[in-house]
């Protein structure tokens, strides 16, 4: 079931050789690693496919579509894709820019269906067209909403009320049935509704009897707009926020966003402050994987399990709060480090959890692997081929419950996870079933990771000495002017990050998150786009009802491990 092998990275070709001739603008290595191609709209599409199809390139997982706006250009618009391979490792963006008079490119929906509501948030938040799409409507704001909220002439003070004749009906929620076909067919609203349908999620079901027909997902009702806050945010400042999203997980939220800032600065947090962020970023992972399994199991019936994995859930915030001060939103990492060092008992604290958490997790295999009532709940049930999960972007533990090894921390090793020995758990038969056992064995692989960190946990300081980034000692502050003079400046005007943009990623609980970071060289992001990993993975959900009934999509939403607060930012 596991994999334990980090891949290695491939040659990676001459991208611009085998793209079609005259297609591409301008092609460049970025400083994070990607090749960076600016295509001719009018060739958008022939670059895509060529990227996806060509076997020297093979670029099968579409991560991320966003739009960026540059008021002062005359294209003002660029819509950039993220492109990997995850066969030969290596990763394209692509930016097309496009005026605001003509702000139209073509869908790539026909290439990977990951682009549905990547499109659609592009569409809504930038008012940007996606021709050919299948459904090109607003997905984060509603239907009374007006003007697109992340352009930079958006006034973010504005409020549109939402009435009823503006809430979300599916079209053929209002076909008309004869007789015969109405005395079998319903709609259906599941939702928003907490606990059944895990938060604000609402999605809208055609039943045939008792079997779901078609079906449509509604989000962004907890949508605050995290992106737009942070361009008037300093670059630390944004910390905070990224605990909103994935709050079960929060610390990986903080670690990810600082490790990208870090990547635009060319600076890295020192080796205590890395060993530090892996240990509270596995046992978030824990956390995180304890919240998912313990609430899928209460959806089925089975409560014990919940008290069993939020008791281990309990006493890692216990840690988290003696670190941070903050238990669910923990606001701990810096750009360059963190904000201060653990507590004197660090080390015994976390060995008494590497104890304390495998019972829980060893009961809860007892009770549930072999229990029939679950088996048949989960065996069978929302069934995700390896294909279509790459098809639509999926990462992370619903990936590899389908049968692709695919973990950023072995194919793209960040903070140190090189050196630490572990398996990547993996299934084949892509059910519900499959990821319960695929994140029970993660959750026993972040353990091996945590006693390796503890073992070897290096001395010294947790934040980088570059003044140009973390504020100096206290105690220099008060003795030397050059230290008051950095302090000064960093509270006043913030971190300076140079110009330019990249993505970095990190492999989150629930999937690869990625930040896309433009930078305009002030103390504030111009343009951070999250890739939330439970976005993709959601919009495969209507699709995968299909056929399934009621009972059968409670299970199959809490083994998706989809978390409102990340999915709408």
């Amino acid at each position: 079931m596991t994999a334990s092998s980090t891949k290695s990275s491939t040659q990676l070709p001459d991208a611009e050789a085998l793209l079609p001739a005259d297609a591409v603008i301008s092609s460049a290595r970025a400083a994070d690693g990607h090749t960076e191609l600016t295509v001719d709209r009018s060739r958008l599409l022939e670059v895509l496919r060529t990227l996806k199809e060509r076997p020297e390139l093979d670029c099968d997982l579409l991560l991320d579509i966003c739009g960026v706006d540059y008021p002062r250009r005359d294209q003002r618009f660029e819509v950039v894709y993220h492109i990997a391979s995850l066969a030969r490792d290596h990763r394209f963006r692509v930016k097309v820019p496009i005026s605001e008079d003509d702000a139209t490119v073509p869908s790539a929906y026909g290439i990977w269906k990951a682009a549905d509501w990547f499109e659609r948030e592009a569409y809504d938040l930038f008012g940007i067209t996606f021709e050919g799409h299948p459904n090109l409507k607003r997905i984060l704001t509603h239907g009374g909403f007006h003007g697109h909220a992340l352009r930079k002439d958006y006034d973010p003070g504005q409020r549109w009320l939402l009435t009823e004749e503006d809430s979300m009906v599916p079209a053929w929620a209002t076909e008309e049935l004869t007789d015969e076909d109405h005395l079998e067919s319903q709609v259906l609203n599941l939702g928003p509704s907490h606990p059944a349908t895990h938060g604000t999620l609402r999605v809208v079901v055609r039943l045939e009897g008792e079997t779901i027909s078609k079906a449509e997902c509604e989000i962004g009702y907890l949508h605050r707009c995290f992106e737009k806050m942070s361009e008037t945010h300093g670059w630390n400042q944004v910390i905070p926020y990224t605990d909103r999203l994935n709050y079960c997980s929060s610390m990986i939220n903080g670690v990810g966003y600082a490790l990208a800032v870090e990547k635009m600065l060319g600076v890295e947090a020192p080796p205590r402050a890395q060993a530090v962020r892996v240990i509270l970023s596995e046992l978030s992972r824990i956390m995180d994987h304890a919240v998912c399994l313990g609430a899928n199991l209460v959806d089925l019936g089975a409560l014990t399990n919940f008290w069993y994995f939020f008791q281990p859930r309990e006493e890692i915030y216990g840690l988290l709060e003696a670190c941070a001060g903050g238990r669910l939103t923990v606001s701990y990492a810096r750009v360059g480090g963190l904000a201060h060092d653990v507590p004197a008992d660090f080390e015994e604290r976390v060995r008494y959890l590497l104890d304390y958490i495998p019972k829980f997790v060893n009961d809860v295999e007892k009770l549930i692997t072999t229990n029939k009532i679950f088996r048949d709940r989960t065996e069978g049930i929302g069934v995700v081929s390896p294909e279509d999960a790459v098809a639509w972007g999926w990462t992370g533990p619903c990936l590899r419950a389908s049968g692709v090894p695919y973990d950023v921390r072995k194919a793209h090793p960040y903070m140190g996870y090189e050196q630490y020995d572990f398996d990547v758990p993996v299934a084949s038969t892509g059910d519900t079933y499959a990821r319960y056992l695929v994140r029970m064995e993660e959750m026993r692989q972040s353990l091996r990771i945590i006693r390796q960190a503890i073992d070897d946990l290096p001395e010294g300081p947790v934040i980088t000495d570059d003044h140009h980034v973390a504020l100096p000692p206290k105690e220099k502050v008060y003795t030397e002017m050059e230290a008051l003079i950095w302090h000064f400046k960093l509270i006043y005007e913030g971190i300076h990050v140079p110009k330019g943009d990249a993505y970095s990623f990190t492999e989150g609980a629930n999937g690869e998150l990625g930040y896309y970071i433009v930078s305009d060289g002030s103390g504030h992001p111009y343009r951070l786009k999250v890739r939330p990993p439970c976005f993709a993975i959601f919009q495969a959900f209507p699709h995968i009802l299909e056929g399934h009934m009621v009972p059968d999509a409670i299970a199959i939403l809490g083994s998706l491990n989809i978390i409102a607060g990340e999915l709408d930012r």
